[in-house]
């Protein structure tokens, strides 16, 4: 393919989703990524597209009393090349869509090198264009000199935050005499099983309370000078962080005990760490929010006082690495175009929106929106009572830009339902956003 109407920058989900979306409506697509040409992020490992980095997890897939299983939902009906390859990519995670990474990412590189409207081309991009249509999906990590040239076509600086990496075990290192399978309540997940898709490894009060001073005490990352000032994004919180806001934060938080029965005693364990599965063999396993910033030696150390980890072999250690946003809400238009060079659009995280599902539900409406600008149509913006409808008012415009700062979807987004009993708000809030999602597929993207 010698020609392209869209040249899409990186092959993350955004970059993936938007370039499917165009491909799709029948536009020709240039992909850039940089992953290939013997370059690599700090984060990530291989050079498949949409590779997940931090998590396997799409989180809840429950559309009726959960935003982002809303969210999933809004996607499939789209046509999401992210949804439809999460499907074969499936483990086991309870009431969570997980996927096994190297199949997941397999599945949308394959999809997307077998399009004949995709080129997919292995090179870094230092600056952005200056004409033709573009959209930048390079994601929080994003090459130096390119992120340089968005700062100047943006005129601002960019804002800075931490995410953090959990470590992943290999099972067959993990005592399952001490430790015992089982879903919070027993919950069975959308993709049936039995309710036993999470290792549960329980401590006592007084494991506990060691645990939480071997964080405290552990010998942490140091940060440069200019990353001393960087806040921390509050979805991806290091484990050491929150075990310094207060001695039973953990135990409300990732380590929560409630609705997990211990076989061997019948009763709750004071807390516990969970560890879900990583890949599709469940050969690999990955400690359910346990992002931490400790160093590689103190996290084996500590880690393996852990019940039933006392042997723990890892596949991987946690880590810590700085993304990049923009103030969204004060540089782009409501079709996600960059108000000082219309041209261009951004997509993914790079927008403020955080999580894989959300910058991949960015990535899908941009790709949207640039192949109706293609081709001479109009499409209006989702509802914002609808999920995608409401991330994508945060990401341009629903949100003071001094304070400014990545969010997950939620019902905190929608346009408020007081009328409604709260046990009964989430249903409303799902029920009304499917009502509407409905109308604007009719109405608007597909009309008779």
């Amino acid at each position: 393919m010698s020609n392209h109407q869209i040249h899409v920058i990186g092959g993350g989900l955004a970059g993936s989703e938007a370039a499917w979306q165009l491909a799709q409506a029948g536009i020709k697509v240039r992909l850039s990524e940089m992953r290939g040409t013997g370059e690599m992020t700090p984060a990530h490992q291989t050079d498949g597209l949409a590779e997940l980095v931090c998590s396997n997890s799409f989180r809840s897939d429950d559309a009726d009393k959960n935003a982002v299983g809303l969210l999933h939902q809004e996607m499939r009906r789209l046509g999401s090349l992210i949804m439809d390859r999460a499907e074969p990519a499936k483990v086991p995670a309870g009431s969570a869509l997980a996927v096994d990474r190297h199949v997941f990412s397999e599945g949308v590189t394959r999809a997307l090198a077998e399009h004949p409207n995709v080129e997919i081309v292995r090179e870094r991009i230092d600056t952005l264009p200056t004409e033709g249509m573009t959209i930048v999906a390079t994601g929080p990590l994003t090459a130096a000199a390119l992120a340089s040239s968005i700062g100047e076509a943006a005129g601002m600086e960019h804002l800075a935050f931490f995410d953090a990496i959990a470590p992943v075990i290999h099972f067959d290192s993990i005592d399952m005499e001490e430790c015992w399978m089982a879903n919070r309540w027993d919950k069975i997940g959308p993709g049936g099983g039995e309710g036993k898709d999470y290792i549960n490894c329980p401590m006592n009060k007084e494991q506990y309370q060691a645990f939480v001073q071997g964080l405290l005490d552990g010998e942490k990352s140091e940060f440069k000078e200019w990353e001393s000032s960087t806040p921390y994004f509050e979805g991806c919180m290091p484990i050491e962080v929150m075990a310094s806001r207060g001695p039973e934060t953990l135990r409300h938080g990732p380590m929560k005990p409630m609705g997990l029965d211990n076989p061997k005693t019948g009763r709750w364990p004071y807390a516990v760490v969970q560890l879900r599965q990583d890949n599709a063999s469940g050969t690999l396993w990955n400690m359910v929010g346990f992002q931490t910033k400790l160093k590689h030696g103190a996290q084996v150390e500590l880690f393996r006082t852990i019940p039933g980890l006392e042997k723990a072999e890892f596949a991987r250690l946690g880590g810590l690495h700085r993304n990049t946003f923009i103030q969204s809400p004060k540089l782009l238009d409501p079709t996600l175009r960059l108000k000082s060079a219309p041209h261009i659009r951004f997509a993914g995280q790079m927008t403020g929106c955080e999580g894989y599902v959300e910058s991949a539900a960015i990535g899908l409406i941009a790709g949207r929106f640039a192949a109706a600008e293609i081709l001479g149509q109009d499409l209006a913006p989702p509802p914002a009572d609808t999920a995608l409808g409401a991330l994508l008012g945060h990401v341009t415009g629903n949100v003071e830009t001094a304070d400014y700062q990545p969010m997950n979807v939620n019902f905190g987004l929608f346009p408020t339902l007081d009328d409604v009993k709260k046990k009964q708000r989430k249903e409303a809030y799902t029920a009304r956003a499917r009502a509407s999602f409905g109308r604007w597929l009719d109405e608007v993207v597909e009309p008779a």
